[in-house]
């Protein structure tokens, strides 16, 4: 019997797809350490494969390239564009306590809390989602604007001078399949903003 493990039949391995992912989301090799449970050097392993496979020489091109997974639910999903930015699907905002902060936005305001992860947490504000995260506060939230197809809408925009920081990727695959997906670009005054969808399985 062959030893090892057997071919991939994507271009990347199901764990370099997810420390690319984590490499278009701006993370560091010790930041997609401690969030996928890797050791950096295995981190490093796995990006320097990536690079090697797709022929690129620095991370900065990683970040930037827009492939998708074989098996992923956006790869399958034809979607009918939707292009009106009429809809945020979510704003984010900074906290020093996430613990104390999550009490607060769901006993003292009454939000529905809807799932935390980490030093993140997600609460429903009639169909908004508003996301609080662990850090230094940031100048200001982050809006979110829901697209159809988010490959799409990153080429038009990119096609209009739009300087994005990094191609669209999935930032999370939740327990029934259904994977979020994000893009970040900056307005004209320098502040951020991002375009995100949903891919369900068989949607």
């Amino acid at each position: 019997m062959p030893r090892g493990r057997p071919p991939s039949p994507d271009i990347l391995t199901p764990a370099e797809w997810r420390v690319v992912e984590a490499v278009r989301h701006g993370l560091s090799n010790g930041q997609i350490a401690s969030h996928r449970g890797f050791s950096i050097n295995a981190v490093k392993f796995h990006v320097a494969n990536a690079l090697s496979k797709l022929g690129f020489k620095s991370r900065r091109e990683l970040r930037h390239w827009t492939g998708v997974a074989r098996d992923s639910a956006l790869k399958a999903k034809e979607i009918a564009l939707r292009e009106d930015f009429a809809s945020i699907g979510q704003v984010s905002r900074s906290v020093s306590d996430i613990v104390a902060a999550t009490r607060w936005y769901s006993e003292v305001l009454g939000l529905t809390e809807l799932y935390r992860f980490g030093d993140l947490a997600f609460f429903d504000c009639g169909g908004t989602r508003l996301m609080l995260s662990q850090g230094k506060a940031g100048p200001e939230s982050i809006l979110y604007f829901r697209v159809g197809d988010i490959h799409a809408v990153h080429q038009r925009l990119g096609a209009q001078g739009v300087s994005f920081v990094s191609a669209p990727h999935m930032i999370h695959r939740h327990a029934n399949g259904t994977e979020e997906w994000m893009a970040f670009f900056n307005d004209p005054e320098g502040r951020p903003l991002a375009i995100m969808a949903e891919a369900k399985p068989g949607g």
